[in-house]
């Protein structure tokens, strides 16, 4: 890809603040889509264009993409609780948008960021690889799976990137919450002793897999992005070291976690407010995601950051108390 100017969605949200500042230590020329009521500052000191808009107003797309040689679509709506409508309003209709203004506009790449999650069910005993069936288990990931499908036959030049549970520095939700401050708050609980596999990615190396795609991924290819694949109990064991506590866990039966994840979310759909443990959380929990990296690794030179690394990263940015979460 010839350099240009890159358009970047979703540039104030957990991704997004990582992903910006590294494009411009390495010399890509960036243009954000903001709304104006968003915390954008950040993006003004990092000499970064913005424009003005969302996903919705696809005029406001045209003229965000005019003058652009590629696009990075990082914005979506991602909760593990949530209506049906708000998934696909954004994540499927909003690409959809952004799509078409592509289309008029004519980048010469348009990166899309997805997720390992459009799995959904991942299947026993096997590693998941690009080429997995994918059997969404809710409303998000059936979204993003519609979004990557969207993209991917859009005929234009497109890569998919397809990251793990993200983590580090700027958030307190999903994969933060679980892995750091459950166990900071003194609530280390793990299921089935902590067998399971996940599949964390730190996110410096999302924004490491967007630039690399910029320049090196093909046209049309999907990769997956995560880092090493631990047991729970070894991502909690690494957190008790890096703090240098004794790895103390609480057992939970897995019956148990269930009925409490059926009940919160039950309450849920009458408060409206997002249970601490939804039933979203179920595959994530209670399935093995052993994750093959091989094909980013071979074609984009993709080397990701090693867990403990990225958990002391983490930790310390979670020692300076940050109380603002990401936009999403």
């Amino acid at each position: 890809m010839s350099e240009g100017l890159v358009l970047i969605t979703g540039a104030t949200g957990f991704v997004g603040r990582t992903l910006c500042p590294y494009l411009v230590e390495r010399g890509v020329r960036l243009r954000a889509l903001v709304r104006p009521t968003s915390n954008h500052a950040f993006l003004e000191s990092l000499g970064v264009e913005r424009a003005w808009g969302d996903l919705r107003d696809p005029p406001a797309l045209t003229q965000a993409l005019s003058g652009c040689t590629a696009v990075v679509h990082a914005a979506a709506h991602f909760r593990l609780w949530g209506r049906r409508r708000d998934f696909f309003a954004v994540n499927v209709a909003g690409t959809r948008n952004l799509l078409a203004a592509a289309q008029q506009t004519g980048v010469e790449r348009f990166v899309h960021i997805s997720t390992i999650a459009v799995v959904g069910r991942p299947p026993r005993r096997a590693t998941i690889t690009e080429e997995t069936p994918c059997r969404p288990w809710d409303a998000y990931q059936e979204s993003k799976l519609e979004a990557e499908r969207l993209v991917l036959s859009s005929g234009l030049p497109v890569i998919v990137l397809r990251p793990g549970a993200i983590y580090g520095p700027g958030s307190h939700y999903a994969a933060n919450r679980l892995f750091f401050e459950d166990p900071l708050q003194g609530r280390p609980l793990q299921v089935h002793r902590g067998r399971h596999i996940t599949f964390p990615t730190f996110v410096r190396d999302v924004a490491q897999a967007v630039h690399l795609s910029l320049s090196r991924g093909r046209i049309g290819q999907v990769y997956n992005i995560c880092g090493e694949c631990l047991t729970q109990r070894q991502v909690g064991e690494t957190v008790a070291r890096v703090l240098g506590r004794p790895a103390r866990f609480i057992p939970v039966p897995g019956w148990g976690m269930v009925v409490l994840a059926w009940a919160w979310s039950a309450l849920a759909h009458v408060t409206g407010r997002e249970p601490y443990y939804p039933l979203g959380l179920y595959p994530y929990i209670f399935y093995d995601w052993p994750v093959s990296i091989e094909k980013a690794q071979r074609e984009l030179g993709f080397a990701p950051t090693p867990f403990e690394e990225g958990a002391r990263e983490t930790l310390a940015w979670y020692s300076l108390k940050p109380e603002t979460e990401p936009e999403t």
